[in-house]
């Protein structure tokens, strides 16, 4: 996706060739059709896969090469420019017989980290198609919801997830789809999605799916009811879930710190398992003990864009805090990113028994004192999860 940014050129053997020196005295203007907008001058070298006046109209360049053509034009561009030139390349990306001599220098180590930071801002043009890759995938969504109940395993609920998106232009996922039924929806990135249905329909279907619209992707996570309603206990967790999306959503604007937003899901996650008896104690103290960690594990959400988990996060997946761990997105947000909010509750831990109709757990992440201590038990059915 790195390499398709600056043009959207999907073709596995094309070249981009920008002359920035040029760019740095040009002022150009970048038509709104243009798929996408990029900035000029640019050559595109690319096979014969498609003509030259298509390739000039779609991909708004300079000019249209042939691919063999490319080591020809990268020498003249080097000799005509008076000062050293250097030409900047992304490692692993330039094929083998793509030659770099006629410069003067050459890096491999700056243009993709330059070009991963630049894509966290998204233009008008990226935002439209994020936004029709989630409509979408929202069709495909609604599709799943209505055929519930009809179906008796996972991978029925994904072919018609995948039907709906092909139907409405979107011919490629974003990501592998998790279609979650009963128990299975406990499992974190659970991808069988071919488990038989028609025992579990008192319990409710995670379905985690999102189609890919022009290199961008959709990435939507909904919890629903196999029966059509929800149980009294399923709800009542749903709607911590719907409380934490939508206060941290009110938080966003332009240099919130993202550690902030996700510390506020734990703390209203927190305050509902209390009210719901699941846990004890003072929500300081559950706070700083990392205890809702055990219930929401994962990270807040992410950069969305060419990649579901788009580049630029700068995550520190050696933090020694378990609550900031697996955050895929740290500190402040610019303006014009697009970051998805997907917070969850999972009950997934082992029965040990019973004590006055209150299941126990001792097991997995809840084994040690400094947890346990902070939590009564839990009324909820085994391995409920739910995702607004």
């Amino acid at each position: 996706m790195t390499s398709q940014y600056p043009s959207g050129m999907k073709f596995s053997l094309s070249h981009n060739i920008f002359n920035i020196i040029e760019l740095s005295r040009s002022n150009p203007m970048i038509p709104d059709n243009a798929v996408p907008s990029s900035t000029s001058p640019a050559v595109q070298c690319q096979t014969a896969t498609l003509p030259t006046e298509e390739a000039l109209k779609l991909y708004d360049v300079d000019a249209v090469l042939p691919s063999t053509e490319v080591n020809a034009f990268l020498a003249y561009t080097a000799s005509s420019l008076k000062s050293e030139p250097t030409v900047f390349a992304i490692a692993d990306q330039v094929s083998p017989h793509t030659t770099f001599l006629p410069f003067h220098s050459t890096s491999l180590d700056i243009l993709k980290k330059a070009i991963e930071d630049v894509r966290v801002v998204k233009d008008d043009y990226e935002v439209a198609m994020l936004k029709h890759a989630n409509a979408i995938s929202t069709l495909a969504h609604t599709a799943v919801l209505q055929n519930v109940k009809h179906v008796k395993n996972e991978r029925e609920l994904e072919a018609v997830f995948f039907s709906t998106c092909i139907k409405n232009g979107a011919r490629e996922q974003a990501y592998h789809p998790i279609v979650a039924g009963g128990t299975n929806a406990a499992t974190l990135h659970y991808q069988k999605n071919d488990e038989p249905l028609a025992e579990e329909k008192t319990l409710n279907l995670l379905l985690d799916a999102g189609g890919e619209y022009c290199c961008y992707c959709a990435d939507i996570t909904r919890t629903f009811p196999i029966s059509g309603s929800f149980s009294p206990e399923s709800r009542a967790i749903y709607d911590i879930v719907l409380t934490m999306q939508l206060e941290c959503m009110k938080m966003l604007k332009k240099g919130v710190w993202w550690e902030d937003v996700h510390e506020h899901a734990h703390k209203v996650a927190i305050k509902g398992l209390l009210n719901l008896g699941v846990l004890k104690g003072g929500e300081g103290e559950i706070f700083e003990k990392r205890v809702s960690v055990a219930f929401f594990p994962h990270g807040l959400g992410h950069y969305l864009g060419m990649d579901t988990h788009d580049t630029g996060g700068n995550p520190d997946y050696g933090d020694r805090d378990t609550m900031f761990r697996y955050l895929r997105v740290r500190g402040k947000l610019p303006t014009g990113a697009v970051i998805t909010v997907e917070p969850g509750v999972s009950i997934y831990f082992v029965l040990c028994g019973w004590s006055d109709g209150i299941i126990g757990m001792t097991s997995g992440y809840l084994a040690g004192p400094k947890l346990t201590n902070s939590i009564t038990g839990i009324f909820l059915p085994l391995h409920n999860r739910a995702v607004p």
